[in-house]
């Protein structure tokens, strides 16, 4: 691809993404839907996908950023339903709607149709973490999707590498499907534990933040390429290390912290920009090789096999849920009570995304009936999208979901606060009692205290009453005076700069202490 259109779809879909922040509507439907209309624009080329791009170069990033900022001890508390929905029910999706499409449409043959199946069966990583970011879910439905859309996808290209050798006649039997299977997850996850350790390790010895920042990114292409090279899941091999480098995250120094944190969101935003406009662009691409049907057909089998995407999920999702509470007391006791309702927003939460187009068109040129694979796989995604993601909100708000209980959780944040606070006083007053400390002013020891003290307070303060007027807390209010100052600091130096008392470069150090300080006056809100 020229460097020209290049520039174009990403400083297109960085505008649209950045526009979708000031509305109620979540970035990916509104980058599906510009990228549509995009695609019958004159001038506007072919960005065809190409799944040899996709899936090593734009999966790795978004999985690795999607499975750092998750929670490991989170994730292994929910290992059962994320299990059943990332394993179970992308093999049975891939069964129920290939099956499904075997008896509506014509002339396929089974096979042919499991390959579909295989293609459209898991929910989307970039989607389901978009979505539920958006949305505000209950932290246990936002991990069960979060850890169902981190594995599925080696479970899906698993399940379709089978069903393509039996589309072109060289399949193995189930013996050797199960033996794929076993060796694409458990040789994914051994390359991930053997590569977490020795990686953590450099990690934490470079020194320099611009280095590990470059290692960072390097890690989660890495992990890939290391096990695809031994023909296992590169997706979960990214996963297991991404979780073990989140989990110790807090090993890695500050400077490297506050730069990854940084350069990760930039890559995610991004990334997960141009994957929703690419969906969107690929109408022309798919509707090209779609001569041999007719429209009228066409759209029957889009709306059958939609609709079997949805029916399945809600088929596997509530059974899933509620048979192994009744079967063993011991589920009972260790996962959290449930009805209804947590259920019905995981079944209908199911969208898919880029990895089903990335991998309906790595589909051999002369496997029967790929045009109609590709059309049914884009539709199926836009479907999902389209008419899931617009409807999830008024759903969620129509179930009356107890929400998140913020004065309850600033009451915990503030007494592990408060826990840290009184270690750190202990230290203090152990480490000024040592002779080699004792040349410090009183002054600069009171300064020390004064911080730790603002920073213990800050946290209750947020609990206290608020300006009835403003709305502010205490907090709020010391935050915008301390910024306010910073403010007049930040014009008298540029004003030195300019009257050539100092120079650029005295100034870009003055800035950057200033900027440290705002960055510790606030927390991030989001």
């Amino acid at each position: 691809m020229e460097v020209l259109p290049l520039v174009a779809l990403v400083a297109g879909s960085a505008a649209v993404a950045g526009l979708a922040r000031r509305t109620p509507v979540p970035a990916p439907l509104l980058l599906v839907a510009a990228g549509l209309l995009a695609a019958y624009v004159p001038g506007v080329p072919d960005y065809a996908l190409d799944p040899h791009i996709v899936l090593p170069l734009l999966l790795p990033p978004l999985l690795y950023t999607a499975a750092v900022d998750s929670s490991y001890l989170d994730l292994r508390a929910n290992v059962r339903p994320i299990a059943m929905l990332s394993v179970g029910y992308v093999l049975f999706a891939t069964l129920t709607v290939g099956y499904a499409a075997y008896l509506l449409v014509p002339g396929l043959s089974l096979p042919v149709a499991l390959v579909l199946g295989a293609v459209i069966a898991p929910p989307d990583a970039v989607a389901a973490t978009a979505i539920a970011r958006k949305l505000r879910l209950p932290n246990r439905i936002t991990t069960i999707l979060q850890g169902e859309s981190l594995v599925n996808d080696a479970t899906a290209i698993t399940a379709y590498k089978v069903a393509l050798a039996a589309a072109v006649g060289v399949s193995a039997g189930w013996a050797g499907g199960i033996a794929e299977f076993l060796l694409a997850s458990v040789g994914g996850i051994g390359v991930g534990l053997l590569l977490m350790v020795p990686i953590h390790h450099l990690r934490t010895r470079l020194r320099e933040p611009l280095l590990q920042n470059t290692l960072s990114l390097l890690i989660p292409f890495v992990a890939y390429a290391a096990a695809e090279r031994v023909h296992a899941s590169g997706v979960l091999a990214v996963v297991v290390v991404a979780l073990y480098l989140g989990h110790r995250n807090w090993q890695v120094d500050f400077a490297t912290r506050l730069q990854e944190e940084a350069v990760w969101k930039v890559v995610a935003f991004v990334l997960e920009s141009v994957v929703f406009a690419l969906i969107g662009l690929q109408l022309p691409v798919v509707l090209t090789g779609l001569g041999e049907y007719d429209g009228l057909h066409a759209a029957t089998y889009a709306t059958a096999v939609f609709l079997a995407v949805v029916v399945a999920r809600f088929l596997w999702v509530f059974p899933a849920t509620f048979v192994p509470r009744w079967l063993s007391p011991r589920i009972r006791d260790r996962e959290p009570e449930t009805d209804w309702k947590a259920p019905v927003i995981v079944g209908w939460a199911g969208m898919r995304g880029v990895v089903s187009l990335a991998i309906a068109f790595s589909v051999p040129v002369d496997v029967p009936h790929r045009n109609l694979i590709l059309f049914l796989t884009f539709t199926t995604v836009i479907g999902t999208l389209v008419v899931q993601g617009l409807t999830l909100p008024p759903l969620i708000r129509a179930l009356k979901l107890p929400p998140k209980d913020v004065q309850a959780e600033t009451l915990a944040e503030a007494q592990a606060q408060s826990e840290a606070s009184r270690a750190a006083e202990e230290r203090l007053a152990e480490l000024l009692e040592e002779p080699e400390n004792s040349t410090l002013p009183p002054p600069l020891a009171d300064r020390l205290r004064t911080v730790m003290e603002r920073r213990r307070n800050a946290v209750w303060e947020r609990l206290g009453e608020v300006n009835p007027e403003t709305g502010e807390s205490a907090d709020d209010v010391y935050r915008r005076l301390a910024r306010e100052m910073i403010a007049a600091e930040r014009e008298v130096f540029v004003t030195l700069r300019d009257d050539r008392r100092i120079d650029d470069e005295m100034l870009r150090a003055l800035l950057r202490r200033l900027d440290l300080e705002e960055a510790a006056a606030y927390r991030e809100e989001s």
